[in-house]
């Protein structure tokens, strides 16, 4: 039996993946995309379908105490998530500009649910007449095929700095914190833990260069799942830590907590930081920036600042744009002082769509050492190590990709015509215009 291109989403998965040969790899990028659109779209009918019955429950909603449990009593749903559901189907009732992207399948659930609960709970110095505009904001992030959390939660960073109060954010209270060490009836460890931004930054930090993946003497990928690089890693700072806290490098550096902000930001009084410059919708999130740590993103001015009493400052000059400055061709290797540059300009891997942190990232030439290339900002890019191989022709890979710096001094991609016969040039990972 042949299968179809337009039968596969729309039919039984039960014998599919063994017909599943008959289509080109075309057709099967074709109907991964639409899968993932059709889940979307049934997403978006089910929250709306058990936030009605929330409004009309019967008896059997009532007898399961909430639409959100009838739901997992019903479906192969744990509890918490039919919760979610249903608490997300509730949140969006009061904001329809919201409701309607998130139907429209323009945006997804996490995304849906980031965006609401800063409506619900927006800073304390926003005024209500700003509100249509943060959402408008934060639905740009959320919404397209490059919308990342990453993204979402850097405009609501930014949001916050704008309308900045004396409340601390909850990604920053300290008094939220917990942690749970139990031991279980076969005599294992239970670890379950909950901490502020701050403190997972120093945790992801120090457990960086301890977890990343090492290949095996014969050169064979390291075959640990991620979970248990962690736990191997989690064991081993404990055992330096019991060994008088000996530290290995990471990317070049001792492991300690980095974070990038602008100077004038930095130094900025509280009172100035609070009504910036407006452009003329009343609003001056493009000129405005947030603390940015390496592995957890965001963090606030108020907090950055409070960093910034007891560090070791690291200045790095930028152009207009945004850029670091750099006219020192050096060695072959890159110096720390432009790493630390790399660092704040790509944030980690600057490959579009590629979530890597700094310290697994190599430093790459645009254009080759070996062919005449300097070592100079405008001629390197941080890539992690998948992406790095990638740009020196992967085996098994047609076409080729290029960089190349843009006008804003910034890294750009230009993919292979296998991939985009167009050829239109991508913006790095980080560059994104609210």
């Amino acid at each position: 039996m042949s299968v179809l291109l337009s039968d596969v989403v729309s039919g039984s998965a039960v014998g599919l993946r063994g017909r599943l040969w008959q289509l080109s790899a075309a057709e099967l990028r074709a109907a991964a995309v639409e899968a993932s659109a059709e889940i979307l779209r049934l997403e978006a009918v089910r929250v709306a379908v058990v936030d009605e019955l929330s409004l009309r429950p019967d008896d059997q909603v009532i007898a399961s105490r909430g639409v959100g449990s009838w739901l997992a009593a019903n479906t192969m749903l744990q509890v918490r998530d039919g919760k979610k559901i249903a608490a997300l189907g509730s949140a969006l009732r009061p904001f329809p500009a919201v409701a309607a992207r998130f139907d429209d399948g323009d945006c997804s659930f996490d995304h849906a649910v980031l965006i609401v609960a800063f409506c619900e709970s927006p800073p304390k110095g926003m005024p209500e007449e700003a509100l249509p505009r943060c959402i408008d904001l934060l639905l740009a992030a959320a919404s397209g095929v490059e919308a990342t959390t990453t993204k979402v939660r850097n405009v609501i960073a930014t949001l916050e700095r704008l309308f900045e109060s004396d409340e601390i954010p909850p990604a920053e209270d300290v008094d939220l914190n917990e942690l749970r060490i139990a031991s279980t009836l076969n005599g294992r460890v239970v670890v379950r833990g909950d901490f502020d931004a701050l403190t997972g930054e120093m945790l992801l930090s120090a457990l960086s260069n301890l977890t990343m993946p090492t290949p095996a003497p014969d050169g064979t990928p390291d075959a640990r799942s991620a979970a248990k690089r962690t736990a191997d890693g989690f064991t081993e700072l404990i055992r330096r830590y019991l060994d008088c806290a000996r530290t290995g490098t990471d990317g070049g550096q001792r492991p300690h907590v980095n974070v990038h902000i602008n100077a004038r930001d930095l130094a900025e009084h509280r009172d100035c930081a609070a009504t910036p410059s407006k452009t003329d919708d009343g609003m001056a999130v493009s000129d405005l920036d947030v603390g940015h740590m390496p592995w957890l993103g965001p963090l606030s001015v108020s907090q950055t600042r409070l960093l910034g009493c007891d560090c070791f400052l690291s200045t790095v000059l930028l152009d207009s744009h945004g850029a670091p400055l750099d006219a020192k061709p050096g060695k072959r290797l890159v110096t720390a002082e432009q790493r630390t540059a790399l660092i704040a300009r790509d944030r980690g891997c600057a490959f579009p769509g590629c979530t890597c942190v700094p310290a697994w990232t190599d430093a790459h030439h645009i254009r080759h050492w070996a062919n005449g290339g300097p070592t100079v900002m405008n001629n390197l890019v941080l890539l992690c190590r998948s992406h790095h191989r990638l740009m020196h022709r992967k085996s098994g890979f047609v076409g080729k990709w290029e960089i190349r710096i843009g006008v804003d001094n910034k890294p750009w991609f230009i993919p292979p015509p296998s991939i985009d016969p167009q050829q239109h040039p991508r913006p790095a990972n980080t560059t994104f215009k609210t």
